[in-house]
């Protein structure tokens, strides 16, 4: 029987070729209740991050400068900000883990996120994919059925794959992360956004 994370490998696979050939060149839409986000909804300024769970320059962004970014902004209610998900390689493994967060619940999905970004060097070193997720999994109160349920659920991975496909529509997105405040792209190719450099674009859409 094939593992839950093969049986998504193809259609996985086929998004992300697909997010890859946008042709329009807006920069973010508007936020919907599909987001998952953090901070003041209201707030005048909002942060979009379009980024993938086995992206290694999303997980470097999401040690070294989220928690100074989350800090000054988000838990001051200055940005509302928004994840967006997008799959880089290994596909399978960035859908599965989204699938994972979601299932957890919009309360753990961040945290989930975090803990996926930290054991990436484990899986990418062992392979342990799966094995890393169900363990992450069972630290968010999920047991190993509601996992194999979670990443193999196909309505599911359809709806993953419709939000790629219409954030592809709205934003050019050439490299992950890609971050846009206010609907103005930050770096056009993509990259781990240095603090000093958000300061001033946030700064700059407060005005």
């Amino acid at each position: 029987m094939r593992s839950p994370l093969r049986r998504i490998l193809l259609a996985a696979t086929l998004v992300a070729s697909v997010a890859g050939l946008s042709a329009c060149n807006k920069s973010g839409g508007a936020v919907t209740a599909d987001d998952m986000s953090l901070g003041n909804p209201n707030a005048k300024v909002t942060v979009i991050e379009y980024a993938s769970a086995s992206c290694v320059h999303c997980a470097k962004w999401n040690e070294e400068v989220f928690p100074a970014f989350k800090s000054k902004y988000i838990d001051t209610g200055k940005v509302n900000y928004v994840y967006r998900e997008f799959l880089t390689a290994p596909p399978q493994v960035a859908a599965a883990s989204f699938l994972l967060a979601r299932c957890a619940g919009k309360d753990k999905y961040f945290s989930v996120l975090d803990s996926v970004y930290r054991s990436q060097e484990e899986m990418f070193t062992t392979g342990d994919y799966r094995g890393v997720l169900l363990r992450i999994a069972q630290s968010s109160g999920l047991n190993e059925q509601q996992f194999d349920a979670c990443v193999s659920d196909e309505k599911a991975l359809k709806a993953l794959n419709d939000r790629i496909e219409r954030y592809s529509k709205e934003t050019d997105i050439k490299g992950t992360p890609t971050f846009v405040i206010n609907g103005k792209k930050l770096n056009d190719e993509g990259g781990e956004a240095p603090l000093a450099q958000l300061d001033a674009a946030i700064a700059a859409a407060s005005k």
